[in-house]
This record gives structure tokens, C-alpha cells and sequence, in this order.
């Protein structure tokens, strides 16, 4: 269960086709600073995003995550780790395009609580299950689905 008066950290990931992205909490268990999970999120990107560059992705990435887990943030710090150092500058961009404007109203009443740190790729491990590692379709895997009841669309 999470604890409210404790600063959550989001950890956000985008990369080719997919979203991903970790909640997590630092509790104290058995007396030592623990940080656990609180939840996970991914999905894959809709056609008109995979036109996105990398800074956008990632910037659309902490967005729709936002949204998707205000319920833990509205009321609380958060600090978002992602390993796209850009992501801060472009959302204090001074004439952002179209769409980092629009972002940048949805996720204002959050920039409050929030603090953006960059980790490098190699260490920024927690998200990267979400948006870059297949799990292959084996029996073995809850989410097994056999070959004759895929349909591929070309």
C-alpha cells in the first residue's frame, strides 16, 4: 500500500513501438530503505505517434503516464526518472510546436510536485522491461497465444 506523505518515483521509458513506464515508493522495510514497486504500465504506440522523434516519444511517454497514474500524483511528489536528458528543456521550451504545447498544459498543475532527473540508458533498467524486452510467445507464458489463433495483417 502506498504511503502518501512519501515521494513517489515514476520511471519513464519510450522506445520503437511501445510506452513503458514503473511507479515506485521507497518504504522502510526491516528497517532499511526499500524502494518497491507500486504499479506498472505500458503500451504500444498508435500510427500517427511512430512519426514521433526520440525527445518527443519520451515526452509523450511522461504524459500519457501522468495521466494514467494521476491518482497517485495529484496528491503527492513525485520525481520522474527518464533517460532522455532533453525531456525538461523541451517542456520549458519557450515556443514549443503543437503538440509539446499541448502536453505542456496537460501536465502544468504537476510541475509543481514534480522533479525531472536523468539517468543513462545502461542504468535506467526499472522501465526498460516495458517498452524494449520481447517475451517470447512460449507455453510457459501466462500471455501464451498460439500460432494458428494469430492473424497477421500486411
Amino acid at each position: 500500500m502506498p504511503d502518501w506523505n512519501i515521494p513517489f518515483n515514476l520511471y519513464i521509458d519510450a522506445f520503437g513501438d511501445a510506452l513503458g513506464a514503473s511507479l515506485h515508493q521507497v518504504q522502510i522495510i526491516d528497517d532499511k530503505p526499500t524502494e518497491g514497486p507500486v504499479c506498472y504500465i505500458s503500451r504500444q504506440i498508435k500510427p500517427t505517434e511512430a512519426r514521433y522523434g526520440a525527445i518527443q516519444m519520451e515526452c509523450l511517454c511522461l504524459v500519457w503516464k501522468i495521466e494514467k497514474l494521476h491518482y497517485y500524483l495529484d496528491v503527492s511528489a513525485f520525481k520522474v526518472i527518464t533517460d532522455c536528458n532533453s525531456v525538461e528543456s523541451l517542456l520549458n521550451m519557450k515556443s514549443p510546436n503543437r503538440n509539446m504545447l499541448r502536453w505542456k498544459i496537460a501536465i502544468h498543475e504537476y510541475r509543481v510536485n514534480m522533479t525531472i532527473i536523468h539517468k543513462t540508458g545502461n542504468i535506467h533498467k526499472n522501465s526498460h522491461g516495458l517498452s524494449r524486452w520481447e517475451i517470447a510467445n512460449l507455453p510457459d507464458n501466462p500471455a501464451y497465444v498460439p500460432l494458428e489463433a494469430v492473424r497477421f495483417v500486411y
